[in-house]
């Protein structure tokens, strides 16, 4: 039995990591810190843990993750890079669930994130953990970037297609939607209830920060630089991520086709489902689950592929990726805990 840290287990995705390591055959909760809770258990701030998981929060101390034999990283963008040095400086392997190691291009974090990036030694050395993709790489990691949300389901709905190399690499479009859980816990205005509910609004049109980590995993992809136009918006839901994809197809490439892209690369993959037509995809049959439903039209009409992809955000978009991650890294079967 592995005894995991989850650095940070009160926000969303450390709350998402415990409940799911707290059914895992192989690996349970064992440290759990916070620094808002610190001096409660964790059943006192999530009651659903009552006689399940009643663990101490604690603030951290690098002695005691020392003890563990795995660590969770579930701190906020800009927390995480400061805390991850330490966490590796206790020789255990690490995944983090922010967005702070995802980047390759150093530079790229004060436009995006609006801070400097001081490790820039990490960010070479880290894994990026989209397991259908880097599964090999990612057993012999020590440092997983956990993807984000959207990229995830954006990722994986495209992957196909450009390594086999049967769409045009310009003009992609992605239209997403996601629930407000993927805003985090902390209260903000935009997401009170009386705010969203019974609204529909796009949010950082052109300026979201998943853009240049979409770009930098799908480029890696198609073997060439590319740019996509990717537009968010906030469903009145509580999870939940639905991303439609628009692209064009090659001369000659038929639904036929498609169909044997895509049936190569994911026949294997358990985590992936396959939704043949009438069947499209629906955010509620993947909700607290680590499945990425996908399915796709090619519209002969416009010569326009439309690929839809629904998966949880907190699951597969964060936390049962991550759990998955840490399967792979630990040598377990990757299942474990996620089904």
């Amino acid at each position: 039995m592995f005894n995991v840290a989850i650095i940070g287990a009160t926000g969303y995705t450390g709350r998402e990591v415990a409940g799911i390591l707290a059914r895992h055959p192989y690996a349970r909760p064992h440290y759990l810190t916070s620094e808002s809770f610190a001096g409660q258990r964790l059943d006192q701030v999530y009651p659903q843990f009552r006689s399940l998981l009643e663990l101490p929060l604690e603030k951290p101390e690098m002695k005691k993750v020392a003890e563990c034999d795995f660590i969770f990283s579930a701190l906020p963008h800009g927390h995480a890079m400061e805390t991850v040095p330490e966490l590796l400086a206790t020789g255990k392997k690490v995944v983090d669930l922010s967005g702070d190691f995802r980047l390759k291009d150093l530079s790229l974090y004060p436009k995006w994130y609006g801070y400097e990036h001081r490790h820039p030694k990490l960010l070479a050395r880290s894994i990026y953990g989209l397991p259908e993709v880097n599964r090999a790489v990612t057993r012999q990691a020590d440092l997983v970037a956990n993807p984000g949300c959207y990229p995830t389901s954006i990722l994986l709905a495209l992957k196909p297609l450009l390594l086999e190399g049967v769409v045009e690499t310009t003009d992609i479009i992605v239209d997403a939607k996601s629930g407000v859980s993927g805003a985090g816990r902390s209260p903000q205005l935009p997401f009170h209830f009386p705010e969203c509910t019974e609204n529909f609004k796009a949010y950082k049109v052109a300026a979201h920060q998943h853009t240049p980590e979409i770009e930098q995993e799908l480029s890696a992809l198609a073997g060439r630089q590319l740019k996509i136009t990717f537009t968010p918006h906030l469903v009145p839901m509580i999870r939940g991520i639905f991303s439609t994809c628009y692209l064009r197809v090659k001369e000659g490439c038929t639904e036929d086709t498609l169909w044997e892209v895509y049936n190569k690369h994911y026949a294997g993959e358990q985590f992936v489902r396959l939704l043949q037509a009438p069947r499209v995809p629906e955010t509620k049959f993947v909700s607290g689950s680590n499945f990425c439903d996908l399915s796709f039209r090619l519209d002969k009409r416009t010569n326009r592929l439309i690929v839809l992809s629904a998966i949880d955000n907190l699951i597969k978009g964060a936390a049962g990726q991550a759990v998955q991650n840490m399967n792979i890294m630990l040598g377990l079967p990757e299942e474990c805990g996620l089904k």
